[in-house]
């Protein structure tokens, strides 16, 4: 992974490896600076109460959300209701890229 990678953006998907929401899927909503982001994922955590996050503890996805991406670069907000869209188009995706690969393999 290289510096460029390592920086989230926002509207980029990440995985919470560390904390309570361990194993979670949330969506980047701000970057506070080189160490920091805040999550949400419209459900649980609401963008008005993000969480800040520690960047060594998320794994990041290849997966921006244009919405969402656009709505914060629009506007400096975006709905809880475009996040969990996001979300669940994200994991659909990923869904379905296992089942291709499975159908491959078996």
């Amino acid at each position: 992974m290289s510096e460029s990678d390592s920086i989230p953006i926002p509207g980029q998907i990440v995985r919470v490896l560390k904390g309570r929401d361990a194993g979670n899927y949330c969506v980047v909503v701000k970057v506070l600076n080189s160490r920091f982001v805040e999550i949400a994922d419209g459900d649980k955590r609401k963008f008005d109460n993000a969480k800040r996050k520690n960047i060594n503890h998320l794994e990041l996805q290849q997966y921006v959300s244009a919405e969402v991406k656009n709505s914060i670069h629009e506007t400096g907000r975006v709905t809880n209701g475009k996040l969990r869209f996001a979300l669940i188009k994200f994991t659909n995706e990923k869904v379905s890229d296992l089942r291709k690969d499975e159908s491959v393999d078996g």
